[in-house]
């Protein structure tokens, strides 16, 4: 007997055909946050290229060290609120060699973490004519090999094994001459060309060059204004940016430990924590994780100047360090763009709705839906769905389904214009009292 699926009722043979179908839901709902982007100089790791890196993961083989270790702070400092690391190792260096008679010991990385490596030759007790070859990093073995040849020797995650020749028993054989190398400008063009092709919502620059900053905020102006890509760029001391994309941070903290996190390193963690945050909650008066202290204290009436200069900042609360208000740059309002627009909590809200609408269009509708009244109305339906979600988790109000979703014909027969209505929710931040004394 047949079976299968119809689409219409044709069939020839006898036979059950049964089409299966989910309950109606939305086909869209509220994006994933969390994904932030740095560029690095680092003593090991892939050159010029973008390594995922996720919250918890072990890192030792991708950046050769442990997330512990004072050279990944900056790292350990952006995942302590973010999801996702996309991190791009800006420096070329040189790597780090050893030789054994013929052959050749390579570090698979360039950079100063090669120097780190030694190459042990033992023979091996059990097996005559053999030898274990033990890779060891920091005097920990990190790879261990039992051959009878050179030749036999496979590549490991720390060491290229090349040339030819006779193993010989050595007790440790360190390599030597890696170099980090320096960084040019245009390495930084170089990361930027990349990183653009990639999902993110946060980058955090961590340089101190005026110049670079320029640069990297016009990045953050063009891929909003011109891409359709809403993202927000971290600098340290760059409120000139005046920029609802650009967030200038103008203090750093103290950690428990005692070791000092300025400005321009503080862009790891507040890129981070942005990236990290939900559409329906502000870093205001959040603290900085493990710090104590800020490393600039400001008097009131310093603190009062910067925020309308739209500078992010620390202030010091019974032995933390919190975020005074949870801003970014822009401070030229316009009728187009109100003071709502230099709160980051209702840029979350926006560039949640941008990216989110885009991804549920491309995602279920483009080249899949009739341009009609029922087609359009299905899109109308997804949107409203959506921004409902974003109601009930009360990061917009007064959302009226009836209303403020509107799709309709655009001129060409392929085009639909949208008109949405939303109303972002700010945080309460300022509390006015009346007290009468009787």
């Amino acid at each position: 007997m047949a079976g299968g699926t119809w689409t219409t009722q044709n069939k020839v043979r006898p036979g059950v055909y049964i089409n299966f179908e989910s309950e109606p839901r939305p086909l869209g709902s509220v994006g994933e946050r969390g994904i932030v982007a740095m560029a690095l100089v680092l003593g090991w790791g892939e050159v010029k290229k973008l390594t995922r890196i996720a919250a918890g993961e072990d890192v030792q083989h991708k950046l050769g060290y442990s997330l512990a270790a004072p050279e990944l702070k900056l790292v350990r400092e952006s995942l302590k609120r973010a999801q996702t690391l996309l991190l791009y190792r800006l420096n070329e260096g040189t790597k780090a060699v050893a030789n054994l008679g013929d052959l050749t010991f390579t570090a698979k990385y360039s950079g100063v973490r090669g120097n780190d490596l030694v190459v042990r030759v033992q023979a091996d007790v059990d097996t005559t004519d053999a030898f274990v070859v033990t890779t060891l990093l920091d005097g920990t073995a990190v790879d261990t090999q039992t051959v009878t040849s050179a030749e036999a020797l496979l590549d490991n995650e720390w060491i290229v094994f090349g040339g030819e020749g006779v193993l010989e028993p050595i007790a440790g054989l360190p390599l030597a001459g890696g170099t980090n190398g320096t960084v040019t400008n245009s390495d930084h063009t170089a990361y930027l060309e990349t990183v653009e092709l990639q999902e993110f919502h946060t980058m955090a620059v961590t340089i101190t060059d005026p110049q670079l900053k320029s640069v990297y905020a016009s990045f953050a102006s063009r891929l909003r204004e011109q891409e359709g890509k809403k993202i927000q760029v971290v600098l340290s001391d760059y409120p000139t940016a005046d920029h609802e994309g650009v967030v200038s941070v103008k203090n750093g903290v103290v950690l428990s430990d005692g070791s000092v996190i300025p400005a321009a390193e503080a862009t790891a963690w507040v890129a981070g924590a942005i990236a990290g945050s939900q559409p329906n909650e502000s870093l205001t008066y959040q603290g900085y994780d493990d710090a104590v202290d800020v490393d600039t204290r400001y008097t009131n009436t310093q603190i009062e100047s910067a925020l309308r200069n739209g500078e992010f900042l620390f202030t010091p609360s019974h032995g933390r360090a919190v975020v005074e208000q949870d801003i970014n740059t822009l401070r030229s309002f316009t009728p187009s763009k109100g003071k709502a627009y230099g709160k980051n909590r209702v840029i979350r809200v926006l560039d949640g709705i941008n990216n989110d609408f885009k991804r549920i269009f491309e995602t279920f509708f483009l080249g899949k839906v009739d341009n009609t009244a029922d087609g359009r109305n299905l899109l109308r339906n997804e949107c409203n769905a959506y921004l409902t979600n974003l109601l009930e988790l009360g990061a917009i109000q007064n959302f009226d389904a009836q209303t403020d979703v509107i799709v309709e014909p655009g001129v060409d027969s392929d085009a639909v214009v949208m008109s949405v209505y939303v109303q972002p929710v700010d945080a309460v931040e300022k509390i006015y009292m009346k007290v009468q004394v009787r």
